[in-house]
């Protein structure tokens, strides 16, 4: 009697020449691979490393869902605008699909743009906008991100909201004046000028006597404001009834030098930030982070995600996602305080 093999046996040795077989662009043993670079401006920031950690967690998921390959490389710039632009073409010498690109200095974006378009690979900027004349460059050129003024204004409702509720507990000298620093991100960069700037209308349209008693920059940096915070509490000893920092590492900085000059929960100026990063929701529960504006790191990765997906299926991209101009997906920011922190833990 002839012997019979099961079906799984007899095709054993396909599938093992099939894992030897060298992976590549394009489709592998039927799985389509898509290849996509993605570049940061700078991986240690807080905010952005969730967003990396967004986005290769719904790649794996994407991945499952699909039945392809997402090999995803991330590069970090260290806030060097030469150096992104050095990761970028390497990305394409590398048969890259598509970029995504968290852009160190958003008046250099051309150059990025004029590269993919002439590569023929879609681009995809996130976080932080380039200039608009320079995304209008290319078709294929979009931005995913929130809307600077919109975080400045929340920034800026949580102290008014604050402040009307029980002024006394704000003003620390009783002068009848809100009284605050302001530590600020990158020197003219648009995020950094549109929170400051909003962030006090806010108060100012309400009628809120305000004085600015000093404003910085800390480059986004937790070590930095730190530094600042240190400076400004000898400087204006009793005086600081708010201190207002651009995202969430400058405002922990600031709560840093606070209670390193020996201060309490109790005694800590009013400190509020913007991101709602994990280490500043912590903040919140402790009640050294009187409040914080929601960055939707989450949902920027699902946004690119969706353009990735739309350049992957052939389909237009405005069917994937909903864009303004053909161009921005934008994602509103949240207001987190004590109150709702659990929604957001």
């Amino acid at each position: 009697m002839k012997q019979r093999f099961p079906l799984s046996y007899l095709l054993l040795p396909v599938l093992l020449l099939a894992l030897l077989l060298p992976a590549g662009c394009g489709r592998d043993a039927g799985i389509q691979t898509v290849r996509v670079g993605v570049a940061l401006y700078q991986q240690e920031d807080t905010f952005i490393s969730t967003v990396a950690q967004n986005l290769e967690l719904l790649a794996r998921e994407e991945e499952l869902a699909r039945t392809i390959k997402m090999n995803l490389t991330l590069a970090d710039g260290r806030g060097s605008q030469s150096t992104q632009n050095d990761q970028v073409d390497r990305f394409l010498a590398q048969g890259c699909d598509i970029i995504c690109v968290n852009i160190v200095d958003r008046t250099a974006a051309a150059v990025i743009i004029d590269k993919a378009q002439a590569a023929d690979v879609p681009v995809i900027f996130f976080n932080r906008e380039p200039v608009m004349e320079d995304l209008a460059r290319w078709e294929h050129a979009y931005y995913v991100g929130s809307k600077a003024e919109q975080a400045g204004r929340l920034q800026g409702g949580i102290v008014k909201n604050a402040w009307q509720a029980d002024a006394a507990a704000l003003d620390q000298n009783g002068d009848g004046v809100l009284q605050y620093v302001m530590l600020e991100g990158e020197p003219g960069h648009q995020d950094a000028l549109l929170r400051t700037e909003y962030s006090i209308q806010t108060l100012t349209q309400d009628g809120i006597p305000v004085e600015k008693l000093a404003n910085d920059t800390a480059n986004w940096q937790r070590g930095q404001a730190s530094l600042r915070m240190s400076q400004w509490l000898e400087e204006f000893h009793g005086q600081i009834d708010v201190v207002f920092a651009n995202n969430d590492d400058m405002a922990l900085g600031a709560i840093d030098a606070c209670l390193s000059a020996g201060m309490d929960t109790a005694s800590l100026p009013f400190i509020v930030g913007v991101d709602a990063t994990p280490p500043a929701l912590a903040a919140v529960a402790e009640g050294t982070l009187k409040g914080t504006v929601q960055n939707d790191a989450a949902g920027q990765a699902e946004k690119i995600l969706d353009l990735i997906g739309a350049f992957i299926d052939g389909t237009p991209v405005e069917d994937a996602v909903e864009l303004e101009d053909g161009k921005y997906a934008w994602l509103p920011y949240t207001t987190v305080t004590a109150d709702n922190l659990d929604a957001f833990l």
